[in-house]
């Protein structure tokens, strides 16, 4: 085999390959040899779970190792990180409010600790693709805390609505499931790891990648402002495809075209504690309870974080797993955490730390 296909991952007790071209991850090309130096550095004199792959690239490693379904790929905040949004072609934005989005109708909540009953409901239509990995109540699913306070969105052709996709999932075993997922660039979103990839499903034929999901931007019930793209390309991290931890449940869906530089994207940030703990986060994604296809908004201060997670006592129920979880800041929008798990007093997401951000990055390459 010609050594130049092949990169090792010097990481842990032994080295593992992954088969790419040289000189370039994804088909893009490498920072330079400073650069990659200089990044590795820092990210190592931080404890990150990163190296460089035949010094050409900055991956994540341990739990954040990148697997994808397709042949060609291969504590947790080192340094605070902001990656900038983009509004898409014509720049059109919804209005922006200080923290939280401007969403008409909106009635913003406090935190509260007397709300200790959690109202599940029914989902109607088809069913949130994380009950495919940790099956129906009582295990975790996503809920709505008290009143329910969520906000439709029909303005979904705008930016940044316009950026958050419906998803329509069909497994290995053909069965249809509904998520929710957001562009980070041009032909990359990111969702929750359960949406791409199911885990312990107890049904024969279902476990391991989805066989395709349909992507629907801005979509709004039956309105579909920038059509249906399908894609069968996906990415995510052993800890989730092959640990089913959920502190790594993350994932990415790649799309064969660059619809993203039309609608737009989110950007991300990598946040100390203090900061994060400090911020109001968004959430809009398509609930299953709500009609068909319909997306839905609330905001709310954050309620704690941990090392992998960030909790918020915001309202979502089945089929918004995989929603972005954003701060608004001077009108850009940057996603803090994916959302994919419900609880009895918050719901919480899985952490934008500094191996979530390099993924995302060689994701979007």
């Amino acid at each position: 085999m010609d050594p130049s296909t092949i990169v090792t991952l010097r990481h842990g007790t032994g080295p593992q390959t992954q088969r790419g071209p040289a000189n370039t991850y994804h088909g893009a090309p490498v920072p330079t040899l400073t650069k990659r130096l200089t990044l590795l550095g820092t990210l190592q004199r931080n404890g990150g779970d990163m190296s460089i792959l035949d010094d050409e690239i900055v991956v994540a490693t341990g739990p954040h190792t990148p697997v994808s379904n397709q042949s060609e790929v291969a504590d947790e905040v080192d340094e605070e990180l902001t990656v900038p949004s983009s509004a898409g072609v014509d720049a059109y934005q919804a209005a922006a409010g200080t923290g939280i989005e401007d969403v008409p109708g909106h009635r913003p909540v406090a935190l509260s600790d007397d709300l200790e009953i959690a109202f599940s409901l029914p989902i109607s239509h088809l069913t949130d693709i994380g009950e495919a990995s940790f099956g129906p109540p009582p295990p975790p699913e996503e809920t709505v805390h008290g009143p329910d306070d969520r906000t439709q969105i029909t303005n979904t052709g705008v930016y940044p609505w316009r950026a958050i996709a419906s998803l329509l999932i069909t497994a290995a075993d053909n069965s249809m499931w509904i998520g929710t997922g957001w562009f980070v660039g041009p032909h990359t979103l990111l969702t929750a790891g359960h949406v791409v990839h199911i885990k312990n499903s107890g049904v024969p034929g279902r476990d391991g990648w989805v066989k395709s999901i349909q992507v629907m931007a801005g979509r709004n019930g039956t309105s579909l402002p920038y059509g249906t793209l399908t894609s069968s390309s996906f990415r995510s991290v052993t800890g989730w495809t092959g640990s089913g931890d959920q502190n790594f449940d993350y994932g990415a869906i790649i799309l064969n075209t660059d619809l993203g530089s039309t609608v737009g994207w989110f950007g991300y940030q990598v946040l100390n504690d203090a900061d994060l703990t400090a911020s109001t986060v968004n959430i809009a994604g398509y609930p299953g309870d709500k009609p068909a296809g319909t997306m839905w908004f609330q905001a709310n201060k954050v309620a704690s974080v941990g090392p992998r997670k960030v909790f918020y006592d915001i309202d979502t129920a089945g089929g918004q797993s995989g929603a972005p979880v954003w701060r608004l800041v001077n009108g850009s929008r940057y996603g803090v955490a994916v959302h994919a798990y419900g609880g009895q007093t918050t719901n919480s997401g899985t952490r934008v730390t500094s191996p979530v951000a390099t993924n995302i990055a060689n994701w979007k390459a």
